[in-house]
C-alpha cells in the first residue's frame, strides 16, 4: 500500500498555481537560451583545445569577434528578461495578495515562489556576464598568439615545387575545393588551412614532401613487426566453427560441411606434415571476407540454401577456411561491411582516406563483391595493399579483361574485371584458366572398405539427375533424351518443392525433393549414372558423383558456349569457350568415368547409355580435390606467391650476357639450359620451362596441353626477347614492342616479331590466325596440375 504525504500534495498544488503558463513560457525561454549559450561556449573551447588535432599551426582563428558579439547579445537578453520577469512577478504577487483576503503573513520557509527563481536567474545572468568577459580575454590572447605564429610560418605552408612530388600542388588545389566532401579528412585533422592540407598530404597520404618544421619522428615511427611465429598444423576445428559465425543459412551449411569433414582434414594434415618434413612455415595473419554474403551485396545465396539454390560457392569457401585453418595460420572471418571496416581500420567517412593503421593482415581472401567494398572504403590504401589480396573467382579473369586501359580501348571491359591485379591473384574453382591460380575445393574421400561396399551395392539401372531447381528441368528437348534413358534406367531427381510436385519434372521421374548432403551421398552410392542437363556449369556435384562410383554423362555443346553467344557468360571477364557442361571432368578425368555426347543425336545418346550400363568403374577422386591435395596447393601458394615484390626478369630492351635457353635435341622447342643460372625469385622454378611456338590461331593454353604440359604465364618475361625467336630459328625481319595480350608472337606474312610491352598482359589465353604465339609451358605433378614437379 503506497501512502502520499498530504503536505506533498499541497506543495505540488501551490507550485502549479504559482507557476502560471506565462511564467513557464518565460522560464523555458531562459533555460533554452542558457543551454544554447553553453553549447556555443563548448564549441568555441573545443575548437581551440590544444592537442585535439595534429595540426597545431593555424593561419587564422575563425569566429573571434563574432563569438564575443554573440556572448554580449545573450548577456543583454538575459538581463532584459530578468527585468521584465521581476516587474511581472511584482504585479502578480500584488493581485494574489488581494485575492487572498489580506493574508500578508508568510512562514519563514515559504517566501513568495517568484523570489527564489528571480534570484537564481539574476545569479545566472551575472555568471554569463563574467564568462563573456573571460572568453573575450581568451579570444584576444588566441588571436594575438596565432597572428604571430602565422607570420612566422606563412611561407612554410605553401605547396612546394618539388620534382619528386609532381602532384603535390594539384592535390592541394583539390583539397581546397573538396576537403569537406568526406568527413574522413576532418578525422585526420584537416580544417581548411593550408598547413593542414600539406600535413595531411605528406604524412597521411604521400603526395607532398614532409614539412621541415614538423616533428618527423612521430610521423615516421612505424610499428615494430611482430616476431615471426611458426605455423603448426591443426586437427581440431572447433575454434574455426566459432570464427565462421552464425545467423545465415549459408554459414550454417558451411559449418555443417566443415564439421562433417573434420576427420579427413586431420588425416590430410598428418600426411602433408610428413611430406614436408622439417620445412619452416611462417604463420600468416589472414583476413577472409566473403563479400557475396554481406547484406550490402544483396546476399542472394542464403535464402536459397534450403530451396535448391547453388551451393558451389559455399562449398568452396567452407573448404578454403578449413584449409587455411588446418595449415596453422591466424584467421579473421567477416561477412558484413561493418566487420570489414573494423578489421581494416577504415576511418569514419565515405572511404576517401587511407586506413588509420598499417594493414594488420599478410593476406586477404575475398571475392569480387568484397574487392569492390575494399576499394570503396580503403582509399589510397587499396592501391598500396592490393598485392596482398586473393580473389576467389569461379570462372576466371583473363589478362585482357584485367588491364583497365587495355580492356577499355579494345572492348574487353565488363562489369567485373579491370582491376589491374596480377592475374595469378584470381583463384578459380577448376584449373581452366592457367593465367589464374587454381584454388579448388574438396570432395569426400572414401577408404578402401567404403569403396568395396559401394561397388557391391550399386544398382545397374539407376540414374540420378543433376539439378535441384525446377528451372533446370526446363531444358528444351529433355522429353526426348529422358524418354530414351527411361527405357533402360529408373530415373531419380532431387528437385526442391514446397507442396506440389514441380510440373517440369516428368511423371516417370522419382523425385525425392531436396535432400540433405549425407542423404544425397547415399543416393549417389546406389546409382549407376549421374546425368547433367547442360546447367549448372562446372559445379562440385559431378566430382562428388564420380567419387561415389557414378558415371557422369553430360552434353557436348556445339557451338561452344561463351560470352559471345550465351547469356550466362555475358559480362564475365573471360573469352573462354566451354565445350561441355563440365570441361574439367571431360578433359582431366574422361572415360570411363565421364562420357560427353550430343544429346540432340538420339542414336549417339542411346549408344552411350547402353555402353555405360556395360561399364564397371571404381570410385575415383583426383588427388587435387582431396583434402591433402588442397592443403598442398594452398601451402605452396602461401609459401611462394608474392605479388608485392618488384618483377624480376627484365622487360624488352634489356640484354642478358648469355641466353638461358637451348634448342631441344629434336629442334621443336626451347628448354632451360642445364648450365644456366636460375632466376632466384622465380616460382615455379625456371628449370621446368619448355617454350613452344604455337600454330596460327592456337592459344598457348591449348598448345601446352597438346604437348602434355601446362601454360605457365610467370615464365613469359623469360621469353620476351628477340633471342628466344632466334633460338627457335624464327627469322625476324623486324621486332616491335606493343601492348597486346597475344604477344610475344610471330606474325605471318611479314616475318615480324612482336614483344610484350605491358607485364600485366602476359596471357596464356587468346588466339588469332595472324599470329604464332610464343608459349611458355611447364610440367606438373601427377594429380596436381597447379604445381610443377619441383614446385613443392
Amino acid at each position: 500500500m503506497i501512502t502520499v504525504n498530504p503536505d506533498g500534495k499541497i506543495m505540488v498544488r501551490r507550485c502549479l498555481v504559482t507557476l502560471r503558463p506565462f511564467r513557464l513560457f518565460v522560464l523555458g525561454i531562459g533555460f533554452f537560451t542558457l543551454c544554447f549559450l553553453m553549447t556555443s561556449l563548448g564549441g568555441q573551447f573545443s575548437a581551440r583545445r590544444l592537442g585535439d588535432s595534429p595540426f597545431t599551426i593555424r593561419t587564422e582563428v575563425m569566429g573571434g569577434p563574432e563569438s564575443r558579439g554573440v556572448l554580449r547579445k545573450m548577456s543583454d537578453l538575459l538581463e532584459l528578461m530578468v527585468k521584465r520577469m521581476d516587474a511581472l512577478a511584482r504585479l502578480e504577487n500584488i493581485s494574489e495578495l488581494h485575492r487572498a483576503g489580506g493574508d500578508l503573513h508568510f512562514p519563514a520557509d515559504r517566501m513568495p515562489p517568484g523570489a527564489g527563481l528571480m534570484e537564481r536567474i539574476q545569479a545566472i545572468a551575472q555568471n554569463v556576464s563574467d564568462i563573456a568577459v573571460k572568453v573575450d580575454q581568451i579570444l584576444r590572447h588566441s588571436l594575438l598568439l596565432h597572428s604571430k605564429v602565422s607570420e612566422g610560418r606563412r611561407d612554410q605552408c605553401e605547396a612546394p615545387s618539388d620534382p619528386k612530388f609532381p602532384d603535390c600542388s594539384g592535390k592541394v588545389e583539390w583539397m581546397r575545393a573538396r576537403w569537406t566532401s568526406d568527413p574522413c579528412y576532418a578525422f585526420f585533422g584537416v580544417d581548411g588551412t593550408e598547413c593542414s592540407f600539406l600535413i595531411y598530404l605528406s604524412e597521411v597520404e604521400w603526395f607532398c614532401p614532409p614539412l621541415p618544421w614538423r616533428n618527423q619522428t612521430a610521423a615516421q615511427r612505424a610499428p615494430k613487426p611482430l616476431p615471426k611465429v611458426q605455423a603448426v598444423f591443426r586437427s581440431n576445428l572447433s575454434h574455426l566453427l566459432d570464427l565462421m559465425g552464425s545467423g545465415k543459412e549459408s554459414l550454417i551449411f558451411m559449418k555443417k560441411r566443415t564439421k562433417r569433414l573434420t576427420a579427413q582434414w586431420a588425416l590430410a594434415a598428418q600426411r602433408l606434415a610428413q611430406k614436408l618434413g622439417a620445412t619452416q612455415r611462417d604463420q600468416k595473419q589472414i583476413l577472409v571476407h566473403i563479400g557475396f554474403l554481406t547484406e550490402e551485396s544483396g546476399d542472394v545465396f542464403s535464402p536459397r540454401v534450403l530451396k535448391g539454390g547453388p551451393l558451389g560457392e559455399m562449398v568452396q569457401w567452407a573448404d578454403i577456411l578449413a584449409a587455411l585453418y588446418v595449415l596453422g595460420h591466424g584467421l579473421r572471418v567477416t561477412v558484413s561491411l561493418k566487420e570489414l571496416q573494423s578489421n581494416l581500420g577504415v576511418p569514419p567517412g565515405r572511404g576517401s582516406c587511407p586506413l588509420t593503421m598499417p594493414l594488420p593482415f599478410d593476406l586477404i581472401y575475398t571475392d569480387y563483391h568484397g574487392l569492390q567494398q575494399m576499394k570503396q572504403h580503403m582509399g589510397l590504401s587499396f592501391k598500396k595493399y592490393r598485392c596482398r589480396i586473393r580473389v576467389i573467382d569461379t570462372f576466371g579473369t583473363e589478362p585482357a579483361y584485367n588491364h583497365e586501359e587495355y580492356a577499355t580501348l579494345h572492348g574487353y571491359r565488363t562489369n567485373w574485371g579491370y582491376w589491374n591485379l596480377n592475374p595469378k591473384q584470381f583463384m578459380t574453382m577448376f584449373p581452366h584458366t592457367p593465367d589464374n591460380s587454381f584454388m579448388g575445393f574438396v570432395s569426400e574421400e572414401l577408404n578402401e572398405t567404403e569403396k568395396q561396399l559401394i561397388k557391391g551395392g550399386k544398382a545397374s539401372n539407376m540414374a540420378v539427375v543433376y539439378g535441384k531447381e525446377a528451372s533446370i528441368w526446363k531444358v528444351s528437348g529433355k522429353e526426348k533424351f529422358l524418354g530414351i534413358l527411361n527405357k533402360y534406367m529408373e530415373i531419380h531427381g532431387t528437385v526442391y518443392y514446397e507442396s506440389q510436385r514441380p510440373p517440369e519434372v516428368p511423371a516417370f521421374v522419382k523425385n525425392h525433393g531436396l535432400l540433405p548432403q549425407p542423404e544425397f551421398q547415399q543416393l549417389l552410392r546406389k546409382a549407376k549414372l549421374f546425368i547433367g542437363f547442360g546447367f549448372p556449369y562446372e559445379g562440385p556435384a559431378p566430382l562428388e558423383a564420380i567419387a561415389n562410383g557414378c558415371i557422369f554423362l553430360q552434353s557436348r555443346f556445339s557451338p561452344p558456349h561463351s560470352s559471345l553467344n550465351h547469356e550466362f557468360f555475358r559480362g564475365k571477364p573471360t573469352s573462354r569457350e566451354v565445350f561441355s557442361q563440365h570441361p574439367y571432368a571431360e578433359n582431366f578425368i574422361g572415360k570411363p568415368h565421364v562420357w560427353t555426347v550430343d544429346y540432340n543425336n538420339s542414336e549417339e545418346f542411346e549408344a552411350a547409355i547402353k555402353a555405360i550400363m556395360r561399364t564397371q568403374v571404381d570410385p575415383y577422386l583426383p588427388y587435387e580435390y582431396t583434402c591433402e591435395g588442397m592443403l598442398e596447393r594452398i601451402h605452396a601458394y602461401i609459401q611462394h606467391q608474392d605479388f608485392c615484390v618488384a618483377p624480376g626478369p627484365a622487360l624488352p630492351g634489356a640484354h642478358t650476357p648469355q641466353s638461358p635457353f637451348v634448342l631441344a635435341p629434336n629442334a621443336t622447342h626451347l628448354e632451360w639450359a642445364q648450365n644456366a643460372s636460375l632466376a632466384p625469385a622465380a616460382w615455379p622454378p625456371a628449370h621446368s620451362l619448355r617454350a613452344w611456338l604455337a600454330t596460327p590461331g592456337r592459344a598457348c593454353t591449348d598448345t601446352c596441353l597438346d604437348h602434355g604440359l601446362i601454360c605457365e604465364p610467370s615464365f613469359f618475361p623469360f621469353l620476351n626477347s628477340q633471342d628466344a625467336f632466334l633460338k627457335l630459328q624464327v627469322p625476324c625481319d623486324s621486332t616491335e614492342s606493343e601492348m597486346n595480350h597475344l604477344y610475344p608472337a610471330f606474325a605471318q606474312p611479314g616475318q615480324e616479331c612482336y614483344l610484350q610491352k605491358e607485364p600485366l598482359l602476359f596471357s596464356c589465353a587468346g588466339s588469332n590466325t595472324k599470329y604464332r604465339r610464343l608459349c611458355p609451358c611447364r610440367d606438373f605433378r601427377k594429380g596436381q596440375v597447379a604445381l610443377c614437379q619441383g614446385c613443392l
